[in-house]
């Protein structure tokens, strides 16, 4: 006979507190290992076990539950074990409801201390100073490319990277009504003004695009005036009271967005090979003909391959570039580790910004 809905309430309530029980079981795993930590003086945050953690379930789950949903529910475990130990600050750009802190959340779990911050610079500042552990930028979206500030703060910076994630950007227009009549100002982060400018010119086409520091201060701006209306997550909606009068505005329905975590080589060194790695650079070449080519040679010689090739002017007047690199694989790896030596020995200029799990 089928279960009656009572029965199966009563069957649920009975997992949820065989769960409850493995939880703190599991927590209290953690607690050791804390300890264990703590006498090595080994880092809480390993990224590339977490990594190789949530894939080895995601391999080994036999449904109904999605890939995604083991990885988001060992994700929020991992953090609030990790919080036992000793809660990362992570910086990120500011204030709360950002697609910034959005990503942090996303890669570290909600247990953090959250450090927001009121511009890319000073995410870096911040976790360089070691007011934060780490720290959190966006580097690329799919419809804008690169993320110019945080490719040039690269270069001088002394942190790495060591994890990235991919956030799905959904942009909704928000203001103090729950309609698109008498808006005057459009605020948001430029990147996002570019992302969403098809619908603009549709909707708004009279409207003054104003450029702020994020997309949350132009929704918290956005409480400020009547006639002003901000372009951010539906969280900031939340955050800030405000009615979303239109959802989704971005041009690119799979619009994303992908954010390095970084921090300091004494935070946390470069994570070991997790199975599914990346090598970021940034390098410079002599000023002669080929020299680009020929740093692309190591890479086919030795099987490397390569998944982002940008170009940055080194802002010296001589018309130079710098070249920021991605690479499959990590430095243990005696292909990969051949061609980043033949690579080196090519360059004018050569720093590796970081070695790390890939993202989703």
């Amino acid at each position: 006979m089928p279960k009656t809905l009572s029965e199966l309430r009563t069957g649920i309530d009975q997992v949820d507190r065989e769960l409850l029980a493995l939880l703190n079981r599991r927590a209290a795993l953690a607690n050791e290992v804390g300890e264990l930590k703590r006498a090595e003086g080994s880092p809480v945050f390993r990224p590339e076990r977490e990594a190789q953690v949530i894939n080895g379930l995601q391999a080994a789950n036999p449904g109904p539950l999605k890939a995604d949903s083991i990885a988001n529910i060992w994700r929020e475990v991992m953090s609030a074990c990790r919080a036992l130990e000793a809660p990362q600050r992570v910086a990120y750009l500011g204030p709360a409801g950002t697609f910034s802190e959005q990503a942090a959340v996303q890669f570290f779990g909600s247990s953090i201390e959250r450090v927001p911050c009121g511009s890319i610079d000073e995410v870096f500042r911040a976790t360089a100073a070691g007011t934060a552990e780490y720290g959190v930028v966006p580097v690329e979206n799919s419809t804008e490319g690169v993320v110019a500030r945080s490719l040039d703060l690269f270069l001088g910076s002394p942190l790495h990277i060591v994890g990235e994630t991919s956030l799905l950007v959904r942009h909704n227009l928000l203001r103090q009504s729950n309609s698109l009549q008498g808006i005057e100002v459009v605020l948001a982060h430029p990147q996002a003004l570019a992302q969403c400018q098809g619908w603009l010119n549709n909707y708004l086409p009279d409207a003054e695009r104003r450029a702020v520091s994020s997309n949350a201060e132009g929704a918290r701006l956005a409480t400020t005036n009547p006639a002003w209306a901000g372009i951010a997550s539906d969280r900031a909606a939340t955050e800030f009271g405000l009615h979303i009068a239109a959802h989704a505005i971005q041009d690119d329905a799979f619009n994303r967005t992908r954010f390095a975590v970084v921090c300091l080589p004494q935070t946390l060194a470069a994570p070991e090979a997790s199975g599914k790695d990346c090598v970021s650079l940034i390098v410079s070449v002599p000023n002669r003909p080929g020299a680009v080519h020929d740093i692309l040679v190591p890479l086919k010689q030795h099987g490397v391959s390569m998944t982002r090739f940008e170009s940055r002017p080194a802002r010296s007047g001589q018309w130079e570039y710098y070249f920021y690199i991605d690479l499959q694989g990590h430095p243990s790896q005696p292909h990969v580790a051949a061609a980043l030596k033949d690579l080196q020995s090519l360059c004018a200029f050569y720093k590796v910004l970081g070695t790390y799990p890939l993202g989703e």
